[in-house]
């Protein structure tokens, strides 16, 4: 993937330098997240299921899911509008509930001008077999923090 120039005048952003930026969010590191793709109007976010991510039924809780689509729309957001930025808000709609291995969250931007971005996010559980489920999606918009 090539480097491109954060739109806030910032640090060019790629993989590397977003995957740095996650793990510098201690929320992050506790839940697991790390980033699996970043680049071209997308990110992608995956995190393991344990046993401390899940509620009382055994699936997965939805506040991680809900954390899962707003970081990573966030991500998303990132890659056209630089790294200043925050989200403005978020819906989630939970689909089914979520077990697996693990999860991934895609997160795409739909549109945006130098001030925003809306992006969607899908969320899907991870089988052993590699099988995906999709168990939320979310929609969101980003801003620039200036």
């Amino acid at each position: 993937m090539a480097e491109r120039q954060a739109a806030d005048g910032g640090h060019p952003l790629d993989l590397r330098t977003a995957a740095k930026t996650l793990e510098a969010q201690p929320f992050s590191v506790l839940v697991g997240a790390r980033l699996a793709a970043f680049g071209e109007g997308g990110a992608t976010i995956e995190v393991d299921v344990r046993e401390e991510l899940r509620q009382q039924n055994g699936f997965v809780h939805g506040g991680v899911l809900a954390y899962l689509a707003d970081n990573t729309i966030t991500f998303a957001a990132g890659t056209v509008l630089g790294s200043a930025i925050l989200t403005a808000g978020f819906a989630v709609t939970y689909v089914r509930p979520a077990s697996g291995n693990h999860l991934r969250a895609r997160a795409t931007v739909l549109t945006s001008t130098r001030s925003q971005a809306v992006c969607s996010c899908e969320i899907v559980a991870v089988g052993e077999d590699g099988t995906e489920r999709i168990c939320a999606t979310a929609q969101g918009t980003v801003r620039r923090a200036q």
